[in-house]
């Protein structure tokens, strides 16, 4: 393109850029909504700057870079498979088409605070910093498979709602360097960060991801990030999916509002997670599914856990904050799948590892119960059984009770109408107590039972106490050997 052929407001663009210079167009008056004025003494042609960036003279002792502010760019921005070695910032400007970088690689791009209908950048490749900050998207924005060296920054930033079937956000096998920050971002769809990777830190920090119930806010499956993942104060209407996703450091919702009424509203099956934090907000709207993941503290308070959990093969070292046994196990109760014996051991487990032997009981003795429940009838009764008489071995001093109770009964009953003997010259003198015994203890023998004979209603008492005492040495031993047998 020949220079004489610019505007007044191209040709001051054109001589900026061999020396870097500012180009400021801004005015305090401007709506950033709806672009810079429409004077042509802030437009510049989408083409001169592709010739500019693509073809312009250098000047010798200086570093030529695009810096450019508050123009209206008028026609379509292409430089696909363009290899730009300057850095470019088109800062608070107005995009009347969106530009068109795919597969171009160029050593910084700074948008901050510009309206763009949209941004096509597929497999962009950027040997510094992408910033989009406070940048307003009318459209989708489109970075699937770009490599950013630096930082990605989308704070702020504000992205309308795509076409029907795409994603706003289309950030999937996205390389990030130094992570992404984006705080304050709001979307009206789906961000997609399947097979993403960052060695440093996602920042969703208060964002406002609006998919819409029973559509995706965040599907990030396999990401790996060796950081944090923050979303704490996020607000986010759809469902997260993070299914085999590996977060080398925290996974943070803290004071965030997740909702996907009817549906699943964190999918976190088969991930592996340093921390995952869930506290301090509402109570999740959805269903909560954590199966098969892996996480070294797990920071779940109880008033955050919704109705309806997936928790079989979910894995944690640590659970905090401490809670008394019954408050853990309500969550263990609202799982989908019914009675899961992962769920109590990993409990059991994390109680004991800080010491709290008497929580990890509680949660055995409910596990019991609840298996009961699955049991054919016989079954059924049998754990009635074992659960009045020892606590399923947890509780054996309720043993102590029923024998002194029994005891007591047998020896006033006796005391008040002695039974015959059956052998009056052999018989030993007749004592109430250790007679009461004989029946009930079904191995010990203190020469009472076979001496004398009771009558009538007495018999039938006798014959119940031999038989309640079978039943409770029964249930005794059974549930210390369950005890005594647990690692």
């Amino acid at each position: 393109m020949r220079i004489d052929s610019m505007t007044p407001a191209e040709e001051r663009v054109w001589r900026a850029f061999p020396r870097g210079e500012d180009v400021d167009f801004r005015d305090p008056a401007d709506d950033p909504a709806r672009g810079a004025g429409p004077g042509p003494e802030r437009t510049v042609r989408a083409a001169v700057l592709r010739a500019l960036l693509l073809s312009a003279p250098q000047e010798d002792g200086e570093t030529a870079a695009l810096r450019l502010a508050g123009a209206r760019i008028t026609g379509e921005l292409r430089l696909q498979y363009a290899d730009i070695d300057h850095a470019v910032r088109l800062s608070d400007c107005f995009f009347e088409d969106p530009p068109v970088l795919y597969a171009a690689r160029l050593r910084q791009l700074n948008l901050r605070g510009s309206v763009l209908p949209a941004l096509h950048a597929e497999n962009l490749r950027v040997d510094g910093v992408l910033r989009l900050s406070g940048c307003r998207f009318g459209g989708p924005v489109r970075l699937a498979g770009a490599q950013i060296t630096g930082a990605l920054f989308l704070d702020g930033a504000d992205v309308g709602a795509p076409p029907a079937g795409q994603p706003a956000l289309q950030l999937n096998h996205v390389t990030v360097g130094d992570g992404l920050s984006a705080p304050g971002l709001r979307t009206r769809g789906e961000i997609r960060l399947t097979g993403a990777s960052t060695t440093g830190t996602i920042d969703l920090a208060g964002a406002r991801l609006d998919a819409g119930p029973g559509a995706a806010a965040l599907d990030a499956v396999t990401l790996t990030v060796e950081g944090d993942v923050l979303l704490r104060e996020a607000e986010v209407c759809g469902w997260i999916g993070l299914r085999g996703a590996r977060v080398a450091g925290r996974l943070d919702f803290s004071r965030a509002r997740l909702a996907n009424p009817g549906g699943t509203a964190l999918r976190a099956s088969s991930c592996t997670l340093g921390e995952l934090w869930l506290r301090e907000g509402p109570p999740v709207s959805g269903a909560l599914n954590l199966r098969r993941a892996q996480v070294d503290v797990l920071f779940l308070a109880p008033e955050s856990v919704p109705g309806e959990v997936l928790l079989d093969s979910l894995v944690y070292t640590s659970l905090t904050p401490h809670e008394p046994a019954e408050r853990r196990l309500a969550m263990l109760e609202r799982d989908r799948e019914g009675y899961v014996p992962h769920a109590y051991e990993q409990l059991t487990a994390a109680y004991r590892r800080i010491g709290d032997d008497d929580a990890a009981r509680v949660v055995q003795l409910a596990k019991q119960r609840r298996r009961r429940a699955t049991l054919p009838w016989p079954g059924r009764w049998w754990g009635h059984v074992q659960d009045a008489a020892v606590g399923y071995g947890f509780r054996p001093l309720r043993a102590a009770g029923w024998l002194v109770s029994l005891l007591v009964l047998g020896s006033l009953a006796y005391a008040l109408h002695r039974p015959r003997a059956l052998k009056p010259d052999e018989a030993p003198e007749f004592n109430p107590v250790f007679y009461t015994l004989d029946l009930l203890l079904p191995v010990i023998s203190f020469g009472q039972e076979g001496a004398f004979a009771p009558t009538g209603w007495h018999q039938w008492l006798s014959y119940a106490l031999v038989l309640t005492g079978w039943i409770l040495a029964t249930a005794v031993v059974t549930g210390v050997t369950r005890t005594v047998s647990r690692p």
